[in-house]
Parts: C-alpha cells; structure tokens; sequence
C-alpha cells in the first residue's frame, strides 16, 4: 500500500518572514486529521508569495515527494502579489474549474467579496492540487463543499485510497458492480 502524503503550502510574504503565525496552514492540517482516518504524512511549507517559489514547491510535492494531495492558503485574490492560480495553473496539466466554481459559490453565502478569490484546482501527474483562501473560517467552508469529490479524483489518478471519517465528512465514490 502507497504511503499517503499531503502537502500543504502557505502563501503569504508576512508568515513566511515570521511577522506573524501561519494559523491557515495549520486550520488545513488540522481538518485533513479531521476527515482522514488513513494514516497520512504532512508535508508543510510557508513561503512568500512568488510564483517561482510557489511553482518549484508545488513540483517537489507532487514528483519528489509523491504527495496525492497537494493543499495551498493564500495568494487567490486580485492583488498584485497575489499569484497561487497562475503557479498552480503552469504545474498542472489539466485543470478542474468545478472546484473553483464550488467553493466561490460556498463562499458567496457569507461574504460578497467572495467573487474576487481565484481558488482553483488541477492535476499534476498522480497529484490533486487545490488552492484555497487564506482564513481559517473560509478554509474549512471551502473543503467541506468540495472534500467529497476528493478521494474520488485521488483514486481515478492513480493516487492512494484515502479512508475518511464518515461522521465527519461524507465522501462520493461510485457504487463498485
């Protein structure tokens, strides 16, 4: 059985420098113990936001390090320094709209602003990325709208079955005949 990883990347100038504590990075870890029951490892990184950086951290991820999952914060807004969809669109060789489309829909229930984020999704070999907002409410409201579908894509790339917590998170495979 393939050993299950999931990266998690923080985009943020100010967090990375230490000016203040990643607390989205650790609400995404904090939920992935939430849903998984497999065992998994985390591999964490927090780094500014520049596309190269976040463009070769993704490619480790994914092709070094064999992460299924590969979960980032921040850098989805239209500011300038904002460039976590273009990083994971230049990595990704096919892209999943309807991961983006969800969660901007989710998120419009709370906040109008929320047709400025960018949150996207794509593949990257053997790997699921998806860019999510940058605070912990907005985190956790993204992923359980789209987590259901997320065990499904890992398996249909050839990833690890990833077990999750039904009472905590229900996830859609299709019936086996």
């Amino acid at each position: 059985m393939r050993e299950i990883k999931i990266g998690v990347i923080t985009a943020s100038d100010r967090a990375s420098q230490g000016i203040y504590e990643d607390i989205s990075g650790v609400a995404i870890q904090d939920t992935m113990k939430a849903y998984l029951k497999s065992d998994f490892t985390t591999l964490y990184r927090c780094i500014p936001d520049e596309q190269e950086q976040l463009e070769a951290v993704m490619r480790e991820l994914c092709d070094k390090e064999q992460c299924c999952l590969v979960v980032t914060t921040g850098g989805t807004g239209p500011a300038p320094r904002d460039v976590t969809p273009e990083a994971t669109e230049n990595v990704c060789e096919k892209m999943l709209p309807g991961f983006g489309e969800l969660m901007r829909q989710v998120s419009l229930q709370y906040v109008p602003t929320a047709i400025l984020s960018r949150q996207s999704a794509g593949i990257r070999g053997m790997s699921l990325i998806i860019n999510l907002p940058g605070k912990p409410k907005s985190i956790r409201e993204c992923l359980d709208a789209v987590f259901p579908a997320v065990p499904y894509c890992i398996d249909l790339i050839g990833g690890p079955y990833l077990e999750c917590d039904e009472e905590v998170i229900a996830v859609f495979r299709p019936k086996q005949k």
